[in-house]
């Protein structure tokens, strides 16, 4: 062990000089008496000391010759992994998954012995969790503005330059980062939507150096939706100890304090801040609500003077502010892609008029697109289908001129609107009728049909090989958009539904409106009966664990945030 702890880089193990006395003792009396029963856990052990020295000395000495491969009796070649040298079974131990290492560990006592090399657990946490630090270098100096905020315990002046103070990571291994951080609170990484009632939201749990990291991210201020997302840091994970997690609530203004972490079940966690007094400020709700309205919408609530809006927005506050970072979080996975989509699935922020920008998760799921809402509001709770894109149906604009018209947009809408009425009542007809499926052309719309879909595939070939602003495009007069820097020229459009309600989700139903892709990165919706229209961006952040691990897990997902929202 004391050769393969210097291979290794990390220093003899303690009582190498004992147990290499204890072997030579061993040793010399194996030469006076010869044992027939070698113990299996000791198979090779002398030997192996020696020509592990051996080794030791000529990298230390420079020579450049790599260790000999150890034989056994009789000049064999080794038969088992006992008698191999231990740097290279730390090589091979290192490539091993993390959890199979107890396992190994219970082999025998030499396997445990070279299990307890910090090389290898270094190396799990590089490849399995992305800890890229070195707990023997690390820099208290020159620290970075995120990692100031993200990563500091109470930032301390000293000689006037900040200090950041760490945990005693001197005294500590990456068997103990491995085993009581990482492997302990895997489960809670990914991605995550906080039960937060209508307005949801959107949680990233990752590896942040030595830390574990809960970041909720929060669309730009409104109405600038091709600005990036902002985040703050709601928890964090750490050892503060050789042996010990702490997780501290980062909410407030007051810095990291004492918090709570339960994995309620799978794919389910729940955080409680055990100090809410830290969230309070000194000028009361009144000073709290000012410094939350300039965080969440970068503005003061003189300047706000639709009354609608400021109801809307005093109502937010009230009823986030409750929970004190005291949450329940259910798991959500990207949507998966596949070539014939099309266009990449993912996460979008999107303008709601007084509701300011949420965030929709847009899905393919064969002839249709669906836009699922991870933030939400009082009309549309977080969780609901916002929009639904009937793909079999693509809409040919007017020219530039008649677009403008309102009316002439509506005629558009509803003819399509109308032959998706008949197509689903001829279908419900086939499924009721128990001949239908072998007569196919005894339906006059079956030619109809067969058109849509050969018009949507060509139609969607054209989206995807036709370089983008392909046709102009301009919103009708008296549709009303937040942003008036939406895209002048689109790639196509089709027939879809959104999802309205009056306040707290009542009557919702859905209405005729037009989808229109402008790029690989945006799109927009306009919302017929409302006359209003939404324009949602691309959000560009590469989540980390937030892949699906198939497409039925996927599927389900949505199934069970939406029955949440219901």
């Amino acid at each position: 062990m004391a050769v393969c702890a210097r291979l290794c880089g990390v220093g003899p193990a303690r009582g190498c000089r004992r147990r290499s006395a204890a072997r030579e003792q061993r040793r010399g009396a194996a030469d006076s008496e010869p044992d027939t029963d070698t113990d299996p856990e000791e198979a090779g052990g002398g030997g192996r000391v020696t020509e592990d020295d051996e080794a030791a000395e000529r990298i230390e000495g420079g020579r450049p010759a790599p260790p000999p491969v150890e034989v056994g009796p009789a000049g064999r070649a080794p038969l088992s992994l006992l008698e191999l040298p231990p740097e290279l079974l730390v090589q091979i131990f290192g490539s091993l998954p993390g959890t199979d290492l107890p396992s190994l560990a219970r082999v025998c006592t030499t396997f445990r012995r070279i299990l307890r090399t910090d090389t290898i657990w270094r190396r799990r946490c590089r490849e399995e969790y992305g800890v890229c630090e070195n707990l023997r270098k690390l820099e208290i100096t020159g620290v970075s503005c995120r990692d100031v905020y993200a990563k500091r315990i109470n930032p301390r002046v000293k000689s006037g330059r900040f200090m950041k103070i760490l945990p005693d990571y001197e005294h500590m291994e990456y068997r103990d980062v491995y085993t009581c951080l990482l492997h302990r609170y895997r489960h809670i990484l990914g991605l995550w939507q906080p039960d937060i009632g209508p307005y949801g939201g959107l949680l990233n749990v990752v590896v942040d150096g030595l830390f574990i990291i809960g970041w909720m991210y929060l669309p730009p201020h409104d109405p600038h939706v091709d600005d990036p997302m902002r985040f703050k840091p709601l928890f964090r994970i750490h050892l503060m100890e050789r042996k010990c997690a702490t997780v501290e609530c980062m909410y407030g203004h007051k810095g990291p304090h004492n918090g709570h972490i339960q994995i309620v079940k799978k794919d389910e966690f729940s955080t409680k801040c055990n100090q809410t007094d830290h969230h309070r400020m000194s000028g009361g709700r009144q000073e709290e609500f000012r410094t939350w309205l300039r965080e969440e919408w970068g503005r003061t609530l003189e300047d706000i003077f639709h009354e609608h809006m400021q109801e809307l927005i005093l109502m937010k506050f009230i009823y986030t502010s409750q929970y004190d970072n005291c949450l329940t979080y259910r798991r959500i996975y990207l949507p998966p892609s596949s070539p014939e989509d099309l266009i990449r699935p993912g996460l979008f922020k999107g303008t709601y008029g007084s509701h300011g920008l949420e965030i929709v998760m847009l899905s393919f799921h064969g002839r249709k697109a669906k836009g699922t809402k991870i933030t939400g509001d009082p009309n549309i709770p977080a969780g609901q289908q916002t929009v639904e894109i009937d793909l079999a149906h693509p809409l040919q604009l007017p020219d530039i001129e008649n677009l403008r018209d309102f009316s002439e947009l509506s005629r558009i809408v509803q003819e399509a609107q109308e032959q998706v009425r008949r197509e689903e009542q001829r279908q419900e007809e086939e499924e009721r009728s128990p001949q239908a499926p072998s007569q196919p052309a005894a339906s006059p719309l079956g030619g109809e049909c067969a058109k849509g879909e050969e018009t949507a595939a060509g139609a969607e070939g054209t989206a995807q090989t036709e370089a983008p602003g392909s046709q102009p495009f301009v919103l009708p007069m008296g549709v009303i958009s937040r942003n008036k820097d939406y895209p002048r020229s689109c790639r196509i459009c089709f027939y879809g539904t959104g999802l309205i309600a009056g306040h707290g989700f009542t009557s919702p139903e859905r209405t005729p409106g037009v989808f229109v892709l402008f790029d690989d990165d945006r799109f927009g919706f306009i919302w017929l009966e409302l006359k209003s229209f939404s324009l949602y961006s691309r959000i560009k952040v590469s989540f980390q664990n937030a892949e699906a691990p198939s497409r039925e897990a996927f599927d389900e997902m949505l199934k069970n945030i939406q029955s949440l929202a219901t």
